[in-house]
């Protein structure tokens, strides 16, 4: 097998480029074989979707087929125009992709808005203004218990440990401060 160098491989491509240029069609398969891999690999950086990168990977060979005549070495090797007429035609695909999902701004009004509505944003703000008065009227520290085991999730058990009193006396201070809470919200 015979070993290529990259000045070689350079060489070939800018070969088959000119025979494209003059219409040889085994010259342009020489050169999709030698490229497309690359190619594609471009197309997929720029658009993930590989049926839309691949649609444009077909539009950048078409384009070759078609320019190969512009090609002029003096200005840069083969496989940068190529990456660079290929890159183009996906950053095309991209905008044009781009434009068609917009929609007018009058389309706005219909998209729902996750957000609670501000009435009930009102309403939240009014519940939780009388609930913080209703805790701070609690007597002997049966608001804490109550914050620690509904807002921390601690189970009653856990508060009668930390505290150090007896299970029993935890849930009738829980019981009477929830019926306190319960009254004063009415």
């Amino acid at each position: 097998m015979p070993s290529t160098t990259p000045a070689r491989d350079s060489t070939q491509l800018t070969l088959a480029l000119q025979r494209v240029a003059g219409g040889d069609r085994a010259a342009f398969e020489e050169l999709y074989r030698r490229t497309c891999v690359k190619l594609l690999s471009v197309c997929l950086r720029i658009l993930p979707v590989r049926q839309e990168a691949e649609e444009a990977l077909q539009e950048a060979y078409l384009s070759v087929w078609q320019r190969a005549g512009s090609f002029d070495a003096a200005r840069g090797s083969a496989m940068t125009w190529l990456i660079t007429l290929t890159r183009n035609r996906a950053v095309d695909r991209l905008r044009a992709r781009g434009r068609a999902v917009q929609a007018p701004i009058e389309l706005a009004e219909m998209v729902p808005d996750p957000a609670p509505p501000a009435t009930a944003l009102i309403e939240m703000a009014q519940d939780e203004r009388a609930l913080a008065l209703c805790l701070s009227e609690l007597a002997g520290g049966d608001a804490t218990l109550i914050r620690t085991a509904f807002f921390e999730g601690v189970t009653y058990a856990e508060l009668a440990e930390r505290t150090t009193t007896p299970l029993g006396t935890i849930k009738s201070r829980i019981r009477r401060a929830l019926l306190a809470l319960r009254n004063c919200l009415t």
